[in-house]
């Protein structure tokens, strides 16, 4: 007998930026997301206190939304000075390799095959944030390719916005709507690799044997 196919994932990502806590929570409602992965290293926000771990999780689980926190394993400022160039960028090539991060993506799956899944960072545009950059390679090569919620309602199938990168660094010769699409995962990782370098959290060299 064959056995089943596995399910498939639904899974969405959004960053929080300036929404206010009934916005945030009626997006996730709207989209009947049951599971909110944070994977924000330090879940804390000076200018946004709402978005604060304690009250978040308490105002999800008042909302029947189940809180996972997975920042020690996804979030973009890893403790491990390993996982740091001598520049003091985070390497995210490196990091997509590490093995807890891995079975981290694999549960994040897990979740987003038993119920509708959001992964929340900071970030408005996914582009300019980690969950992207980090964590949305890492996905799609297992087969979960995810949603984006941006502002407004609006959402962003994760082909576009990687079309959209592709664009700003110059390879839109490789985007969707392309005739010659041969070498679009190169171009990728190229765009990839330079988006980082602008938005990849950093330390100063000096400052990684500390961590």
């Amino acid at each position: 007998m064959t056995a089943p196919a596995a399910k498939q994932p639904k899974l969405f990502t959004l960053g929080h930026s300036n929404l206010g806590m009934s916005d945030l929570l009626g997006m996730l409602v709207r989209h009947e997301i049951k599971v909110l992965c944070d994977v924000r290293s330090r879940p804390g926000s000076f200018r946004y206190p709402q978005f604060n771990r304690q009250p978040l999780e308490a105002r999800l689980t008042a909302a029947k939304i189940r809180y996972e926190f997975f920042g020690e394993q996804l979030g973009g400022r890893p403790l491990d000075p390993r996982f740091y160039l001598p520049n003091g960028m985070v390497d995210y090539a490196g990091r997509r390799k590490a093995p807890d991060f891995l079975e981290a993506v694999d549960r994040t799956i897990a979740r987003a095959r038993e119920a509708p899944t959001a992964i929340l960072c900071a970030e408005e545009d996914p582009l300019h944030c980690h969950r992207f950059l980090l964590i949305c390679p890492a996905l799609v090569q297992k087969g979960a390719v995810p949603l984006h919620l941006r502002r407004g309602g609006v959402i962003e199938p994760h082909r576009d916005g990687e079309d959209r990168l592709l664009q700003l660094h110059g390879f839109a010769d490789v985007t969707s709507d392309s005739l010659f699409v041969h070498g679009r995962e190169a171009a990728l990782e190229d765009a990839l690799r330079l988006q980082a370098e602008q938005y990849a959290f950093r330390t100063s060299p000096e400052a990684i044997e500390y961590f």
